[in-house]
């Protein structure tokens, strides 16, 4: 069944090479794109099935050599050449299985990612924005660009809640494991005792949603108009810019103030807003995101944590996994790809086991 999807893939794979051979097709560069775009997602996995066919022809080979007493040399030899092979191709033949795992419809998408403060007062505000020039640094890092679309900071310096956009490509494959409950042990700067403190900041991954995936209907929002307001309430401008968007059936309530343009905090709103309806949609229609968003990051309790950071003994560890990194500030850097690369092969894992139980 695995080897007849990968040949079904390799046929396909050759199919686009001639499509793309053919002149009728170059004058068409959107489908032109498509086609490569298509191949280019495919030619990893043609790549690893070819390999595996060509080792188990010479396998093949080597077995027969083996099997040949006439020249026990030979066999000797090919003994050594089968005792080489076979590892490297249940190697292979395990690449396969997790190539072909059918893909997560929303790996592709750029995220909207939430920081809110959890238990800690000021300072699990403050670690909310310690966590977002984490990602920041993360993004920029990898060639993804991030952009704020909302923030209420705090009068210390930290936030709220912070809202912002990650676009790139594969954006949510990599970040969708940072939803959940992060906790911070450390000595705050507000403490005067030198004692340390636990607190927690939330994070809520979701997937981004266009106009066309998530039509919202006109009359089913209400749309209020405010004057922005910095840290302590006081007012940052004098036109009635801020917006708030209530979108009725679900209750949902969101507000942008950061653009000096009513239009573009409504435009901004509204994009946090699709992204947040279409997750709940998701959850309704997948088994695996069954979970409404808000059991993504739970209440914010200490308990729920999915990764703790500690300052006086420089680790971060990541409790899904069990995995302790003794480098924190490398982490709050931006170093976090040894916790999405394994998570995501815990996840792939998982998927395999799932499969080979059914």
């Amino acid at each position: 069944m695995l080897l007849d999807k990968a040949a079904a893939i390799e046929r396909r794979y050759e199919e686009l090479n001639s499509l793309m051979a053919d002149p009728a097709t170059a004058t068409d560069r959107a489908h032109l794109t498509d086609l490569a775009r298509e191949q280019s997602e495919i030619e990893e996995i043609v790549t690893l099935y070819r390999a595996y066919r060509a080792a188990e022809t010479e396998l093949a080979d080597a077995r027969a050599l083996a099997a040949d007493g006439a020249d026990p040399e030979m066999a000797e030899l090919a003994g050594l050449e089968i005792a080489r092979l076979e590892p490297e191709q249940v190697a292979r033949e395990a690449q396969l299985h997790l190539l072909l795992l059918p893909k997560d419809p929303l790996d592709e998408k750029n995220v909207i990612v939430e920081i809110r403060a959890g238990t800690g007062g000021d300072e699990a505000a403050l670690f909310g924005g310690d966590l977002y020039r984490m990602y920041a640094r993360w993004a920029e890092e990898h060639g993804f660009k991030i952009e704020i679309l909302s923030h209420h900071e705090t009068g210390i310096g930290g936030f709220k809640e912070l809202i912002f956009q990650v676009r790139g490509r594969g954006a949510y494959s990599r970040l969708k494991y940072e939803s959940g409950v992060h906790r911070v042990q450390r000595v705050p700067s507000t403490e005067a005792q030198g004692r340390i403190h636990t607190s927690t900041a939330t994070v809520a991954v979701l997937p981004e949603a266009g106009e066309v995936e998530v039509n919202i209907d006109p009359n089913e929002v209400r749309i209020d108009v405010f004057r922005a307001t910095g840290p302590g309430g006081q007012s940052v401008n004098t036109t009635d810019s801020a917006v708030r968007v209530t979108h009725l059936p679900t209750g949902m309530v969101v507000s942008c103030q950061d653009e000096k343009s009513q239009l573009q905090n409504r435009i901004k709103a509204m994009a946090i807003l699709r992204a947040r309806l279409y997750q709940l949609e998701q959850d309704r229609l997948q088994t695996e995101r069954s979970e409404a968003r808000r059991s993504q990051v739970g209440s914010g309790d200490r308990s729920e944590k999915i990764r703790t950071y500690n300052y006086p003994q420089n680790r971060v560890t990541d409790h899904r996994i069990g995995k302790t990194i003794y480098n924190l500030p490398a982490v709050m850097d931006g170093d976090l790809d040894s916790f999405i690369e394994e998570l995501a092969t815990t996840e792939q894992t998982e998927r395999l086991e799932s499969i080979d139980e059914a």
